[in-house]
């Protein structure tokens, strides 16, 4: 997770064809400390990354609109960017990966 300018950074670990959808835990991947999102969705022709670019949206608070994929589309590691994040968001994000005040 990193804050540039206007934008946050958030490194994804996505979990497609779940039983249930989810978003909550850790994964240290290539990006760092990860956001575990599980989705029903398959990972086929972009729908588990977009149903998780969704589900992070929710679970931050924020518009779908202003969270865009940066890196990973074909990969279960991702990066997102939340665009014009507001303050305290990076604290719930990491409420959500470290489980610190659950």
């Amino acid at each position: 997770m990193a804050t540039v300018d206007d934008t946050l950074t958030v490194a994804v670990r996505v979990k497609p064809g779940s039983s249930r959808a989810r978003v909550g835990g850790r994964f240290d991947g290539p990006h760092g400390p990860a956001l575990v999102i599980a989705v029903t969705a398959p990972a086929v022709d972009g729908r588990a990354t977009e149903a998780a670019r969704r589900a992070l949206a929710a679970a931050l608070g924020v518009r779908p609109a202003v969270v865009s994929l940066r890196a990973g589309a074909a990969s279960r590691d991702k990066l997102f960017l939340v665009e014009r994040p507001v303050p305290g968001l990076p604290d719930v994000l990491r409420r959500l990966r470290d489980g610190s005040a659950e």
